[in-house]
């Protein structure tokens, strides 16, 4: 075993706080990276707070994670000391069932996630990036191209792919109208990605306070939701929309903007229900609601080869460790554009 160190919260309500811990020794298949970067999803305070139930505490979170590579495990043969690589959501799958067989671990019923899952080389639970190292099996291992900055790569292991994958399930294409709600962490790489396909982007936000940053983004038109007005006018026009927003909120609203056979994809989890739509909306334009889980490993690859080769990454704000509870206080208030990313080499000052 490997004595590690990273930051953990200890309960519901207490802060995260340095951690010592034990990382598994490499098998033969195993690649063990030296982490450099960690992105903060909205998903690990939903965890650290409990807001899903299921928090096996002590948690350490992180699931957008990028480093070097330091050791290889004999088998191992897509990597080697001094890589970089990246560490999305999943660490493990059964490999058998048809979800893996057909690419899509994320919807396997035995995938493991990259914290908080049973762990099944050391028997308890296992611990995400905001720590110094992390050893994971090759097959879970993404390459990461030298032409994407490291840190602002970090956010795409999740942010990225949670975006990319429903716009290239339902097709999205050029000439495509497509609607994204909201403009965080998520919703920003929605616009980048939803442009470089050569759709029309129409973002949809409460706050005019982002029209200017949604356009630099690569949105096409910026719709203030609370205006009924300027909703009314994009009535029955649109291809997709991807809906971002992690609160509950009047589905309706964007429903009755799809056209004939028109989806609305869900990819944000509230901590309680959405109101229920009218499926009358639903019926008479046999539009649908949809939901979307990242990727699978094939897919998370595809994408960041994709932004390889568009120069697509996140837009952060590098932070300390040490600063992570303020970063979580300040993501509760949509205070950051648009995603906290974690210098690991900050651990070397606790």
């Amino acid at each position: 075993m490997q004595k590690s160190i990273g930051y953990a919260a200890h309960g519901l309500k207490s802060s995260l706080v340095p951690f010592s811990f034990e990382r598994r020794d490499i098998t033969p298949t195993d690649v063990h990276i030296e982490i450099l970067y960690c992105g903060v999803c909205h998903s690990d305070l939903h965890q650290v707070r409990d807001d899903w139930g299921g928090t096996v505490f002590p948690v350490v979170p992180g699931h957008e994670i990028v480093g070097k590579v330091a050791k290889v495990g004999n088998e191992v043969k897509n990597f080697k000391p001094g890589d970089m690589a990246g560490v999305g959501c999943l660490v493990d799958s059964c490999g058998a069932c048809s979800d893996c067989q057909e690419h899509l671990e994320q919807f396997c019923d035995n995938a493991v996630f990259t914290y908080n899952s049973p762990d099944k080389h050391t028997g308890g639970i296992t611990y995400g990036g905001y720590s110094n190292q992390i050893v994971v099996d090759q097959k879970f291992v993404l390459q990461l191209s030298d032409k994407l900055d490291p840190a602002a790569a970090a956010p795409l292991l999740c942010a990225g792919i949670t975006t990319y994958s429903p716009l290239r399930h339902w097709q999205v294409k050029k000439g495509d109208k497509v609607g994204v709600v909201g403009l965080g962490g998520l919703g920003h790489m929605a616009v980048k990605f939803a442009h470089a396909f050569g759709a029309h982007v129409v973002l949809f936000t409460t706050s005019a306070g982002k029209t200017e940053d949604a356009k630099r983004l690569g949105a096409d038109e910026v719709v203030i939701s609370k205006n009924s007005g300027e909703m009314n006018r994009h009535a029955k026009s649109f291809d997709f929309i991807l809906n971002t927003v992690a609160a509950p909120h009047n589905l309706d609203a964007y429903t009755t903007l799809l056209k004939r056979d028109g989806t609305m994809c869900l990819v944000g989890v509230p901590d309680r229900p959405h109101p229920s739509p009218a499926i009358a909306s639903l019926i008479f334009k046999r539009r649908s609601i949809a939901g979307s889980l990242i990727g699978g490993l094939q897919e998370t690859q595809e994408m960041l080869d994709f932004c390889a080769e568009h120069n697509i990454t996140s837009d952060i704000e590098i932070i300390p460790i040490q600063k992570i509870n303020e970063a979580y206080e300040r993501m509760l208030k949509s205070d950051v554009k648009y995603r906290f990313v974690i210098d690991l080499a900050s651990l070397k000052s606790d």
